[in-house]
């Protein structure tokens, strides 16, 4: 029987996939293209999600190639995988814009340990996204980007949500990363299933990282202010 958090994340990460019905788009999943990322995220949720407490979810779009993709752990990159959580990492230490910012706001919060013993990060897609360009160049894609997608991933998505929720998410306040597209499609998905009593939402990382990147700090406050309310 499956008790801790941790027992349940890891046992649903090797359950995960995604077939994707388009010449182009392809569902990344490390769990199953790389034995080494099971063990790399089962170690990290041995060693902050060991118990049975809930958290509130933090939901973003879907995990980048540099972040999750990698390392399994949605919004961590090697290197913050390596220096603010302490766990092994034996392949080049690649960044990922997300994984910045998400960690200089962890640290503004109190460090790795408070912060994953109140909040869980994932996504509304599960599982990554990457599209093929004509110039062969393989680039991120989001679950929206097309509504033939969206619409084929809308049941996977539902229950994907639901799954997080079984695992130990609190349904009272949920937090979402990304007020355009992420945010609509959130909302509508809410609105039918009812999942969270209230959604905060909150500008995604690579968005301030990207444009905003003068403005971070104010940011990161925003973020801190709307965890604060709600942390154990």
């Amino acid at each position: 029987m499956l008790n801790s958090f941790a027992q349940k994340i890891n046992s649903y990460n090797r359950l995960l996939d995604l077939q994707i019905d388009m010449p182009d788009v392809r569902a990344m999943n490390p769990f199953k293209e790389d034995a080494s990322v099971l063990k790399i995220a089962d170690r990290f949720y041995n060693k902050y999600y060991s118990d049975k407490s809930k958290r509130h979810l933090v939901l973003g779009i879907n995990p980048g190639r540099f972040g999750a993709g990698l390392t399994g752990v949605p919004f961590t990159d090697p290197v913050r995988l390596v220096d603010k959580c302490g766990i092994p990492y034996n392949k080049p230490l690649v960044t990922e814009l997300s994984s910045i910012f998400v960690y200089e706001m962890i640290d503004a919060f109190g460090g790795v340990v408070p912060f994953y013993k109140s909040f869980f990060i994932h996504s509304i897609c599960p599982l990554g996204l990457t599209y093929l360009q004509p110039n062969g160049k393989e680039v991120n894609y989001n679950y929206y980007d097309s509504k033939p997608l969206l619409d084929t991933l809308m049941p996977i998505l539902v229950t994907h949500i639901q799954s997080l929720i079984n695992i130990g998410g609190y349904t009272d306040t949920c937090f979402c990363l990304g007020t355009g597209k992420n945010k609509a499609v959130f909302e509508r998905i809410n609105e039918k299933h009812q999942f969270f009593k209230q959604i905060i939402f909150l500008e995604h990382p690579r968005y301030i990282m990207q444009y905003k990147r003068k403005e971070k700090e104010q940011y990161i406050q925003r973020y801190l202010e709307a965890f604060e309310k709600v942390a154990q």
